[in-house]
């Protein structure tokens, strides 16, 4: 079973991109669209984590809500009750909090420092592989008791 510290290595790029909670949600989205992502954390100037911005809230609390993401600043409208896993977890334990909690993003911290973001793909792609992975040596497995 793979944890998350092994899916972060096999990321191509682990940066995690941060918003301040005064910043507008118009720069936030045009960050998101800029770097193809959903989501990013809320950090004060400490870096401590005090929220999430996703795609999500946008939808449910600009576009749904009649405001403008010019004058809405994310503090407004982001998740304060963020979600976390450790670098030790499985990816299993990881999908089990995504799908209880209907998140599709999750902060990695270790020693209260953010290390990652994991996503759901990133764990849809880890369990296509383990999967694939076991296929094969069945595979194998079944051709060489044929011999």
């Amino acid at each position: 079973m793979t944890v998350v510290a092994e899916i972060l290595k096999s990321k191509p790029d682990t940066t995690v991109h941060t918003v301040r909670p005064a910043d507008s949600v118009l720069d936030a989205l045009r960050l998101m669209a800029e770097k193809g992502i959903g989501a990013l954390l809320v950090t004060q100037d400490d870096d401590r984590i005090v929220g999430i911005f996703t795609e999500r809230d946008y939808a449910r609390k600009i576009a749904l809500l009649g405001r403008t993401s010019a004058a809405t600043q994310v503090r407004d409208v982001m998740t304060t009750d963020v979600l976390f896993v450790r670098p030790h977890q499985t990816s299993e334990q990881c999908m089990q909090i995504m799908s209880n909690n209907r998140l599709r993003h999750l902060p990695v911290v270790e020693n209260e420092q953010l290390v990652g973001m994991i996503s759901i793909g990133d764990l849809v792609k880890d369990i296509i592989s383990e999967q694939k992975f076991i296929i094969e040596q069945l595979e194998q497995d079944r051709k060489s008791t044929r011999l």
